[in-house]
C-alpha cells in the first residue's frame, strides 16, 4: 500500500513539472495543461495526507534514513506550491466573501469596464492618508479591465499637477480619455462608473418619455407612475426630457431612446409615422403596453399594428400565472413571475426572479414581418396562460384555460426585442 501511495505522490510532481513544461512549450494546448497542473496537485495532496505521520517523523528522528523522505516531502510540497501558484496566476479570480457582497461591483460596472477598448487614465488627488479610501474600490476597477490604471497624486508634495488640472478640492478623482476628463469628488460606485461612461462616450444619452394618451406620469412619486425609473435613469448618466408627439409628431434628433409607457389611449396615425421615420433613421422605441384596463377598453390599434410591424404581437389578454410561486410575494394568479429568461443581450447574465403587476402576451410572430425577425426575452412558467376572456377575468376572477377559445399556453412571452439597421 505504502508503494502505491508513493507512486502517487511522485506521479503528481511528475504531472506538475509536465504542466510547467507545456507551459512553455505548448502554451495554445491550455486545457491539458489545466488538466496535468490540477491532476498533480491531487495527487500530491493525497499522499501528503497518508503519509503524514511519517513526514513528522522524519523531521524529529535523527536517522539519516528518514533524510531521503523529508527531502522527497519538501519536493511534493514545493511541487503543491508550484500548482497552485501557476493556477492562481493561469485562473484569475477573486471572491468577496462579505455578507452584503461590499467590495464586489454591480453588474453594469463590470459590462462598462468589460467594453473598454482604449485606455483610460484615473487620477486620485487627495492627501496620502485620503488614498485608502478610493484605493478600496478602485482596485476593483483595474481588476475589471486592463485598459484602466490609476494614479495617486498627493496634492501636499505635487500641487503643480493639481493646478495643472484645475483640482478644486481634495478627493477628487478624475476620469481622463481620448483627450476628455471627467471629475467626481465621492467614492461611490454609481457616480464613479457614470463619470467612467461619460468620458468614453462623449456625451450623455437622452431618453423621450412620450405623454399625452394617459401614459405613466415621470415627474411625480405616484405608485403607478415611472417617477423612480426616470430618477434612475437620471443617475445612471442619461438625459431624461417628455415628448408630446400630439402636438409635434416629431422626433428630436438628440433622441436615443424613445419610451412608450403604459397609453391608456390609441396613438393616432400621424403619431405612428413619426415613430416610422425614427425608427427609419436608427432610433429606439420601447414600447410598454398594459393589458386591458377594462372589458369595456378601447384596443390600442394603431399600437399593436406598428408592433406587429417589427414582427411583435401583444396580445389582447391577461397573462394568468397558477404556479403558485407569486404566494411567496403575497400575489394572486394575475401577477405572473418571471423565471424563463430566453438569451439575449437583454438580459444577458441576469437570473432575478421578477413579478409583473398584470401583463399580457408579448411574442414574436412566427417567421418575422417586413423581413425583421423578433426575440423573446422573459417567459412565464409553464403553469400559466395568456387569457382571452378578460370580461370574465375582470367580472368573476374565475377562469379556466381554454386554448380552443384563444387562450396562449403558459410558458407566455412577455417581452421582445426586434433590431435593424437604419435605411
Amino acid at each position: 500500500m505504502k508503494r502505491i501511495l508513493g507512486l502517487i505522490g511522485w506521479l503528481g510532481v511528475a504531472l506538475v513539472l509536465a504542466a510547467v513544461a507545456m507551459r512553455f512549450l505548448a502554451p495554445e494546448r491550455q486545457q491539458i495543461i489545466n488538466y496535468l497542473a490540477i491532476g498533480g496537485l491531487v495527487a500530491t495532496l493525497l499522499y501528503l495526507l497518508s503519509q503524514w505521520r511519517d513526514i513528522a517523523r522524519s523531521f524529529s528522528s535523527r536517522n539519516v534514513q528518514y533524510g531521503s523522505l523529508a527531502i522527497g516531502s519538501i519536493v511534493l510540497v514545493l511541487g503543491i506550491i508550484v500548482a497552485v501558484n501557476w493556477i492562481s496566476t493561469r485562473q484569475n479570480k477573486r471572491w468577496d466573501l462579505t455578507a452584503n457582497q461590499q467590495y464586489s461591483l454591480s453588474e453594469q460596472t463590470r459590462k462598462v469596464l468589460g467594453d473598454l477598448e482604449q485606455p483610460v487614465k484615473v487620477r486620485v488627488f487627495d492627501e496620502a492618508q485620503g488614498f485608502p479610501r478610493f484605493r478600496d474600490v478602485l482596485e476593483e476597477y483595474t481588476y475589471g479591465s486592463p485598459q484602466l490604471t490609476v494614479e495617486y497624486v498627493d496634492i501636499v508634495k505635487q500641487p503643480t499637477i493639481a493646478q495643472q488640472y484645475q483640482i478644486a478640492q481634495p478627493g477628487t478623482v478624475m476620469f481622463e480619455h481620448a483627450g476628455r476628463t471627467e471629475k467626481v469628488t465621492s467614492t461611490d460606485e454609481q457616480q464613479l462608473t457614470n463619470a467612467l461612461i461619460k468620458v468614453v462616450q462623449g456625451r450623455q444619452p437622452k431618453v423621450y418619455f412620450v405623454y399625452g394618451h394617459g401614459e405613466r406620469d415621470t415627474t411625480g412619486s405616484d405608485r403607478e407612475g415611472y417617477g423612480a425609473a426616470a430618477e434612475q435613469l437620471r443617475a445612471s448618466n442619461f438625459l431624461v426630457d417628455r415628448l408630446a408627439l400630439a402636438q409635434d409628431p416629431n422626433v428630436p434628433t438628440d433622441g436615443d431612446v424613445v419610451i412608450i409607457a403604459g397609453p391608456a389611449n390609441d396613438y393616432v396615425p400621424a403619431e405612428i409615422d413619426a415613430l416610422r421615420a425614427y425608427m427609419r433613421r436608427g432610433g429606439h422605441v420601447l414600447l410598454l403596453l398594459d393589458p386591458p384596463a377594462t372589458a369595456e377598453a378601447r384596443p390600442l390599434t394603431n399600437l399593436l399594428a406598428f408592433a406587429a410591424e417589427w414582427g411583435i404581437e401583444a396580445g389582447t389578454n391577461i397573462v394568468v400565472d397558477v404556479s403558485g410561486v407569486g404566494r411567496a410575494f403575497n400575489t394572486g394568479p394575475e401577477v405572473p413571475i418571471a423565471l424563463s429568461y430566453p438569451p439575449h443581450p437583454i438580459n444577458d447574465r441576469f437570473e432575478q426572479m421578477t413579478a409583473f403587476g398584470v401583463a399580457r402576451s408579448v411574442r414574436p410572430i412566427e417567421g418575422g414581418a417586413n423581413g425583421r425577425m423578433a426575440q423573446s426575452f422573459v417567459e412565464t412558467s409553464p403553469n400559466s396562460w395568456a387569457e382571452s376572456d378578460v370580461r370574465s377575468l375582470m367580472s368573476t376572477g374565475q377562469v379556466q384555460r381554454n386554448l380552443e377559445a384563444g387562450d396562449i399556453a403558459g410558458p407566455v412571452s412577455m417581452g421582445a426585442a426586434v433590431s435593424a439597421a437604419a435605411e
